[in-house]
């Protein structure tokens, strides 16, 4: 590979970096966000980042390059300080005695500034791009500028009606913030939801089942499948209450401290009922994909 092919990689493994940073923000950020105008543009350009993270990755194999760790090792600490910083500040601020209307400002305010940094990379990449004649990754640059430009114009009509929230809630005592609509009861709302249709699909199941077994007279097969039956309404019940359960009352101490890797390690010890509770709990919160992956085929392969 020719030195400006390295720098053409460097550039756009940042851009990378900046995006999968980006996508973990807006995350937290939809999750103390209520429903709305607001929230609805960052779960749009939530989907929109990890598009652009998608088509980065695309772009670098074109190229022939698996990512060059020391590079996009560089890029990410970056990206990932500085993201670490902006959600560092949501505790402090409110520590301070900022109210959750003032937090949502200052989250638009920081998400203006990555969209504006965001935005000078893709102006850094067609550059240096068109420099060298690599039209396809000065295209793709200006395509994914765009929608950085259409979020960061969204973001900026958002300031006034969420700085008039603040004049309300601070200065009128007439708060509009309602934590039950944000991202994350919602998300927890859901997740009861699914885990109770699916202790009520496994119950029609385990009559449905049953009832057949009767009908050709094996009573043998009936209470093996009976038993089946009660096996898989414990556990769709583990998954209810996994789902709106507090980390004291998961099977893995301190969870919500523990690493991915280290909550991994530990799931061997548990029993089927346990893993749906682990990995209902999981989905409603960080759906950590290394997690997940382990409990969905344990639970498959459980008796």
């Amino acid at each position: 590979m020719s030195k400006s092919e390295h720098k053409v990689v460097q550039y756009l493994n940042e851009a990378r970096a900046h995006e999968l940073a980006l996508a973990s923000t807006l995350r937290a950020h939809i999750a103390m966000t209520p429903r709305g105008e607001y929230r609805l543009g960052l779960e749009k350009h939530l989907g929109e980042t990890r598009e652009h993270a998608r088509r980065l990755q695309a772009r670098l194999r074109e190229l022939g390059s698996s990512r060059n760790p020391l590079q996009a090792g560089f890029g990410l600490a970056q990206s990932v300080t500085g993201q670490a910083l902006v959600l560092a500040k949501g505790p402090l601020d409110l520590a301070r005695g900022f109210s959750p209307e003032e937090k949502m400002l200052k989250n638009a305010k920081d998400e203006c500034a990555t969209e504006a940094l965001e935005i000078a990379t893709y102006d850094a990449i067609e550059a240096l791009a068109r420099a060298l004649g690599d039209d396809e990754t000065a295209l793709l640059a200006a395509d994914i500028r765009s929608d950085e430009e259409r979020m960061l114009a969204s973001l900026r009509a958002q300031i006034p009606e969420l700085t008039e929230a603040v004049v309300g809630a601070e200065l009128q005592g007439q708060s509009s913030y309602d934590p039950n609509a944000t991202g994350a009861a919602e998300a927890v709302q859901q997740a009861r939801a699914r885990a109770g249709e699916a202790v009520e699909q496994a119950r029609q199941a385990a009559a449905g089942t049953a009832d057949q077994m009767r009908r050709a007279g094996t009573r043998a097969s009936t209470a093996a499948a009976q038993a089946k039956a009660t096996r898989d309404v414990t556990k769709a019940q583990a998954a209810t209450s996994g789902a709106t359960a507090s980390p004291s009352e998961l099977p893995i101490e301190h969870y919500d401290s523990l690493n991915a890797g280290v909550v991994v390690s530990r799931l061997s010890d548990l029993s089927p009922d346990q893993l749906a509770k682990v990995d209902a709990y999981e989905r409603a919160h960080k759906a950590r994909v290394s997690i997940l992956r382990i409990t969905e085929s344990r639970l498959r392969r459980a008796p």
